[in-house]
């Protein structure tokens, strides 16, 4: 799957007249590598950590192209800093965020989907992606 994923960001990049440097290959290797949501911050001490030469500006450039490939998607989370995580190859879902100890449920409901489509239908809109997160307590918060 990496190698399709690669491959995709690569022809990303030459449409954007951009190449596929070695910080930006560095990157999306070890993003590709990551399980979870994770943070721009949290990349760049894990690729430092790793030895890989990849500044922390690079980082935050890449970010963006990724995002705009369709490799990762931008996840807000209750800390007030972006989380993202791999979405390319991975199906869709939904996030519950605890907003009190910062946990974050995956979900996906098929009846949920079929209302957004319906509410779609209705407006004449045509959507090709959307980002639904319920901000509340988690269980153990709640009690």
């Amino acid at each position: 799957m990496a190698k399709k994923q690669k491959k995709a960001f690569r022809e990303f990049l030459e449409s954007q007249n951009l190449r596929l440097t070695r910080e930006r290959e560095a990157i999306i290797e070890h993003v590709l590598r990551k399980h979870g949501h994770f943070d721009p911050e949290e990349l760049h001490f894990e690729l430092k950590g790793n030895g890989a030469k990849v500044s922390r500006a690079s980082i935050y450039r890449t970010i963006p192209l990724l995002v705009n490939a369709g490799i990762i998607e931008k996840v807000e989370n209750t800390d007030k800093h972006a989380h993202y995580e791999l979405i390319l190859g991975r199906k869709h879902h939904d996030h519950m965020l605890c907003t009190r100890c910062g946990k974050v449920i995956e979900f996906y409901s098929e009846g949920l989907e079929r209302l957004q489509d319906r509410l779609c239908k209705a407006e004449g809109f045509k959507g090709n992606s959307h980002t639904l997160e319920i901000k509340g307590l988690c269980s153990r918060c709640n009690r």
